[in-house]
């Protein structure tokens, strides 16, 4: 095993700061010395391009994954809610580390979403969070935003949006939790797929350092991501329909909540599955037939 190892990620603060928190893991675990290496996206050089119109999965992954497989990384960092469902040959998910906070929560400049006069602009670069605003508070305008967090912030804060609305794991992570002004609830607001939790991938052949990272994964949550991405797989992978889906795991059993929208009719399919941790796989392809059965086959059809 070399005793210097590069990990790989995005190039903004909460990408630095998350790929930070696994190398300080590695560090304390093993005593070797971790590199992190910024690695430019796709995503990250079209920032004025609506997430929902850029062809093709994995924006935010690809560059990070061909990095790896010329060897310049030997890790890379991902939010997991980025990673494509299908992973390139020669690569692997080694760890999925501890997940914090899945929901979403609206910053604004002290309102809740209900305090919000109508008309207000909230702002979200998701069609997911946007179709689930719209439900539940139509009388809203709901914006299309990009950019990282601070940039965000700052244009609340500049009074271009009312709010906007944002993973809690982001704020939590770069410690803003002050200017959240309401977590917003799961009945309403189911998250993207997941959400919340940092993926470490690596070279599949990278057995040393897939032994190294073994005791950062966390099993609980390797069990509820795995059949939340297994539903995304289920319902057509990188299709453009919003998609939302959370899984949790309590005393042996796995509970998974998902959701398919319309964007056009706004109309929701939501159901939610139990069973045992042993068959998180199976258990998200079961919700999602299950909700294709239902009609959303219909969206996904529709969909670009």
């Amino acid at each position: 095993m070399k005793r210097t190892i590069i990990a790989g990620t995005r190039g903004s603060r909460l990408a630095l700061t998350q790929a930070e928190s696994v190398a300080a893991k590695i560090r304390e675990a093993a005593h070797l010395e971790v590199v992190i290496s910024k690695v430019i996206t796709r995503g990250d050089r079209s920032r004025h391009v609506p997430l929902d119109r850029m062809a093709g999965a994995g924006v935010f992954v690809k560059e990070l994954e061909e990095a790896l497989l010329s060897e310049q990384i030997d890790l890379a960092v991902h939010s997991l809610k980025d990673m494509p469902t299908e992973i390139p040959d020669g690569l692997c998910l080694a760890a999925v580390t501890e997940r914090l906070d899945p929901r979403d929560v609206l910053v604004s400049r002290g309102l809740k979403l209900a305090e919000l006069p109508p008309g207000s602009r909230i702002g979200t670069g998701s069609l997911r969070r946007a179709v689930q605003l719209g439900a539940c508070c139509p009388e809203l305008e709901i914006c299309s935003i990009r950019g990282n967090v601070d940039t965000r912030l700052r244009k609340v804060t500049e009074g271009q949006y009312d709010g906007v609305v944002l993973a809690a794991a982001a704020m939590q992570r770069l410690g803003c939790e002050e200017t959240i002004s309401e977590y917003l609830p799961l009945e309403h607001f189911l998250p993207a797929v997941g959400q919340g939790a940092l993926a470490v991938e690596i070279r599949t052949d990278d057995s040393k350092l897939a032994e190294l990272l073994a005791p950062l994964n966390r099993v609980s949550e390797w069990q509820a991501v795995t059949a939340e991405r297994a539903f995304l797989r289920a319902l057509g992978g990188g299709c453009r329909a919003p998609i939302a889906a959370l899984g949790t795991v309590e005393d042996g059993t796995l509970r998974l909540e998902g959701m398919v929208a319309d964007v056009k009719t706004k109309r929701m399919f939501r159901a939610s599955i139990s069973d045992s941790t042993l068959t998180p796989e199976e258990l998200g392809t079961r919700l999602a037939q299950r909700l294709l059965v239902s009609g959303a086959d219909e969206v996904i059809a529709g969909v670009d």
